[in-house]
C-alpha cells in the first residue's frame, strides 16, 4: 500500500468527528438492506440465548434443523476435561434419541418427561418426524462469557471498521460480524486455518493482504478490516443481497450461487430451510441468523449484560520501512519497548521477533502515537547503514531444516495418503512448476521471480505425454486467456512466485492446524503462533458462531459435476486438463461430445465427461486444486486493492481487455464479472476490474 497510511493514521481523530454522525444518518437505509425475516425469528432467538444466557461451561442439546427445539441444558464442571465433557454430551444425546424413538413408537400414555419432549415439537410431533429427530440432535456450547469479552474488545477497532465499511459503501451494521467470527479476538485461529479478527482463510486473505513468511496481515485488525470490507463488497456485488453475501463469507460465493440456482430463488428463508447438500451444513445455514443475533445484542448490550465499557480506540503512527532491518537493532535505535512494538505490529510473524527474518522493506511499521512522527526518509537517516539491509538475508535456522517440504511436494501420485491432495491431483507439468515455486519461496521475491521465469520454457515441454499436442495449452479461448490462466503473461513469463496453498500447508506440517516450521512457531508462542492441535485452536479462537469449517472462497465458479455427468468449461481449462484428471485420452472426450479435431473448448460451454476411471468427487477435487494452485501462484505476487468500473467501447473484445488490463488475468476478470459474456461484449457493458498491486513493487 502507499505511504499515505501513516498520514491517515495521524488524522484518525478527524474521522471520528466527521464520520460517525454520517454513518448514523445512513443507518435506516442500511437496516433495509439487512432483512430480518419473521420466519427466522426462532433461529435468531436461539443464537441470542447461546450468546447471552449460558457460558462455555454449559451448552444446549437441540435439534439441528428446528432451533426452537431445545431438549436440555448441560452443565460442566469448570475444571472438567474435554474428554469428560464429550462423554456427558454423548450420553445425554443417546438418552434423548432413545426417548424420541420410544415416543414415536408409543401406543399408550406417556410419562411426564415424554410429554415434555413431545410438546417441544407441537403439531409437528408425528411419529415420522420424531424418528427423524432422533438422528438430528446436536450440542451447542454456550458463548456468553466470550461474547461479552468481544463487546468490550470491539471498542478498540470500532472507528477503523466504520471507516473501512464507509469507504466501500457498505452497511455500518456489518461491524457486528467479528462478534460472530472471532468475538473480536485479533489472535483467534480456527481449526481449519482461518485467522484473525475477521477469520480469513489463507487463500482468500492473500487476495487482499500480505501473507508470507515475515508478515501475516490477517493478524493485524486494521489491515484485515480493510480486506474484509473488500471481500464483503465483492460478495454483495456478485450475489446482490446481504443475507446471501454474508452467507458466502462462510460458505463461499460459488456455493451460494449454486444454492440460488438450484432453489431458483435468492430468498434466504427458502435457502436456509429447504436447501440441503453435503457442504451446506449447520454452519452455513446458521451464519446469517447468528449474525442477526449478534447485531441485536450489539445494539443494546446493556439489556443482556448490564453496563459494558468498551475499550478505547488504539492510536499509533505509521512509517514505511525504507529497507530491511533486524528487529533488535530497530527496537534499540527507535527506543521503543519491545512489547509495545510487538503489540502495535501483530502482523509480523514470530520468525521476525526471534531475529530469524528481517522486518521487510515496504512494511508499514507502527510506532507509539506519543512518539515522533517519522517519514520513510527520516527513518532511513536515523537507522543508518549499520541497521538497514539492502536485501533480505536467508532465514537463520535455529534447528536442522525440516525435510517435510521436499517429501510433500516430490511424492509421486498414489505414493501414500500422506501426500497433499494437489500432489496427486495436479497434472505433471503443473506439479513441476509448483515445485520450482516452492523451492524459490525461501529467497527474496526477486530471486523467486527469476527462478520461476527460468522454469517457464519447461511448461509446455513437460505437458503430459498422454495429451496430444493439439490438446495442450493452445486448446482454449485464446493465447491471452490461456496464458493468464496459467499465471503467465502474454509474453510467456510466470507472474507468480510461491507454492500453492495446499503445498504450503504440507510444508507447514501437513494440516491447517499444524505449527509452521518456517516460523519456528512450534516453540510454544501460543499467542502469535498457529495452533498445533484442534483443541488449542478452539481455545485460541472464541468460535462464537456456528461450529464448523469455512470455505470463504471468493471464486464464484461452480467446479462441481452436474447430475447428468457434464460440466461447464471454466477459465484456463482445456480438454487436455480434463483428460489428465480423468485418466482418459482427449480424443475419447472429443468423441463423447461430437467435437471435431482441433476445435477448442470455450468458456461457458457444457461438455460431457467420462468417469469410468476416476470418480466424480475425485475429478472435482483435482479441478479445484488446479484452480486454487493457479490463484495461489498469482496472489503470491499480486494483491487486490479495490476495483474500478470500465464501460465497454465499440470494438472491445476479450483480446482488447487483456491488453488494456495487462496485470489482470482473465480468470480474475471473470470472477469479478461471472455473468458477463466476454465472447459477445456489447458497447456500454459495465465491467468491474480489480485494481492490482504488485507485491514486489510494494516492497516485498
Amino acid at each position: 500500500m502507499n505511504s499515505t497510511r501513516g498520514a491517515a493514521a495521524r488524522m484518525r481523530w478527524l474521522w471520528a468527528v466527521l464520520l460517525i454522525p454520517l454513518l448514523s444518518a445512513r443507518a435506516p437505509a442500511a437496516d433495509s438492506a439487512l432483512p430480518y425475516p419473521p420466519q427466522l425469528q426462532r433461529d435468531v432467538n436461539f443464537w441470542v440465548r447461546v450468546y447471552t444466557r449460558i457460558d462455555t461451561n454449559s451448552g444446549y442439546l437441540h435439534d439441528q434443523y428446528d432451533l426452537g427445539v431445545v431438549y436440555d441444558t448441560l452443565h460442566f464442571a469448570p475444571d472438567s476435561s474435554r474428554r469428560a465433557r464429550q462423554r456427558l454430551v454423548n450420553s445425554e444425546r443417546d438418552h434423548y434419541a432413545a426417548e424420541l424413538r420410544r415416543i414415536a413408537a408409543a401406543t399408550g400414555p406417556l410419562s411426564a418427561e415424554d410429554q415434555r419432549i413431545e410438546a417441544l415439537w407441537g403439531a409437528k410431533a408425528t411419529p415420522e418426524r420424531l424418528l427423524e429427530a432422533a438422528d438430528d440432535i446436536r450440542f451447542q456450547l454456550g458463548q456468553a462469557n466470550r461474547f461479552r469479552d468481544g463487546l468490550i474488545r470491539s471498542g478498540a477497532w470500532q472507528q477503523a471498521i466504520a471507516r473501512a465499511l464507509h469507504e466501500e459503501g457498505l452497511p455500518p451494521q456489518l461491524a457486528a460480524l467479528p462478534l460472530v467470527e472471532s468475538s473480536y479476538n485479533p489472535r483467534a485461529y480456527s481449526k481449519v486455518g482461518a485467522a484473525g479478527l475477521w477469520q480469513f482463510m489463507p487463500s482468500t486473505g492473500r487476495r487482499f493482504m500480505r501473507i508470507d513468511r515475515a508478515v501475516d496481515d490477517r493478524m493485524d485488525p486494521f489491515r484485515a478490516t480493510e480486506a474484509a470490507a473488500q471481500l464483503l463488497a465483492y460478495n454483495y456485488r456478485i450475489l446482490g443481497t446481504w443475507p446471501l453475501a454474508l452467507t458466502a463469507y462462510n460458505h463461499g460465493v460459488a456455493g451460494v450461487r449454486r444454492a440460488v440456482e438450484i432453489m431458483g430463488t435468492t430468498n434466504i428463508v427458502t435457502i436456509v430451510r429447504e436447501y440441503h447438500t453435503r457442504t451446506f451444513g449447520f454452519a452455513s445455514r446458521n451464519f446469517y441468523v447468528s449474525f442477526l443475533a449478534a447485531l441485536e445484542i450489539d445494539r443494546d448490550p446493556q439489556k443482556y449484560f448490564g453496563t459494558i465499557v468498551r475499550m478505547k480506540e488504539e492510536h499509533y503512527t505509521e512509517v514505511r520501512m525504507p529497507e530491511y532491518a533486524d528487529i533488535g537493532p530497530l527496537e534499540h535505535t527507535l527506543a521503543v519497548d519491545p512489547e509495545t512494538l510487538r503489540d502495535l505490529n501483530p502482523a509480523l510473524r514470530p520468525a521476525v521477533w526471534r531475529g530469524r527474518l528481517a522486518v521487510p522493506r515496504g512494511y508499514e511499521l507502527r510506532l507509539p502515537a506519543d512518539g515522533p512522527v517519522l517519514t520513510s526518509a527520516m527513518l532511513a537517516r536515523r537507522l543508518g547503514p549499520q541497521v538497514l539491509l539492502a536485501r533480505a538475508a536467508e532465514p537463520r535456522r535455529e534447528r536442522a531444516e525440516s525435510p517435510r517440504l521436499v517429501a510433500a511436494v516430490m511424492r509421486p501420485a498414489g505414493a501414500g495418503s500422506a501426500a497433499p491432495a494437489v500432489a496427486s491431483a495436479a497434472p505433471a507439468y503443473y506439479s513441476r512448476v509448483a515445485f520450482a515455486a516452492s523451492s524459490a519461496a525461501s529467497a527474496s521475491s526477486q530471486a523467486a521471480s527469476a527462478a520461476l521465469q527460468a522454469s517457464a520454457p519447461a511448461l509446455q515441454a513437460s505437458m503430459p505425454a498422454s495429451t496430444p499436442p493439439a490438446e495442450s495449452a493452445s486448446e482454449g479461448d485464446s493465447l491471452p486467456e490461456t496464458a493468464s490462466g496459467f499465471g503467465l503473461t502474454s509474453q510467456g513469463q510466470l507472474d507468480g512466485g510461491s507454492a500453492p496453498d495446499s503445498l504450503l500447508m504440507s510444508w507447514h506440517g501437513g494440516s491447517a492446524g499444524a505449527a509452521e516450521s518456517e516460523d519456528d512457531s512450534g516453540s510454544g508462542d501460543a499467542e502469535s503462533a498457529q495452533p498445533v492441535s484442534a483443541a488449542q485452536a478452539d481455545e485460541l479462537s472464541p468460535g462464537v458462531g456456528p461450529a464448523g469449517g469455512t470455505s470463504q472462497n471468493a471464486d464464484p465458479t461452480d467446479y462441481s459435476v452436474a447430475r447428468n455427468g457434464t460440466i461447464v468449461v471454466a477459465s484456463a481449462e482445456t480438454l487436455g486438463h480434463y483428460a489428465e484428471w480423468l485418466g482418459v485420452s482427449a480424443w475419447d472426450l472429443r468423441r463423447m461430445n461430437h467435437m471435431s479435431f482441433r476445435r477448442p473448448v470455450r468458456v461457458g460451454q457444457r461438455i460431457r465427461l467420462d468417469f469410468r476411471r476416476v470418480p466424480q468427487e475425485e475429478f472435482e477435487a483435482r479441478r479445484r486444486d488446479y484452480h486454487q494452485a493457479l490463484e495461489a501462484s498469482y496472489f503470491a505476487a499480486h494483491r487486490i486493492d479495490g476495483t474500478e468500473q470500465y464501460v465497454a467501447q465499440r470494438g472491445d473484445s476479450l483480446w482488447t481487455l487483456t491488453q488494456h488490463f495487462s496485470q489482470v488475468p482473465l480468470w480474475l476478470l471473470r470472477e469479478y464479472n461471472p455473468d458477463t459474456d466476454f465472447a459477445d461484449l456489447l458497447p456500454g457493458t459495465q465491467v468491474v476490474v480489480p485494481r492490482i498491486e504488485d507485491v514486489s513493487a510494494a516492497g516485498d
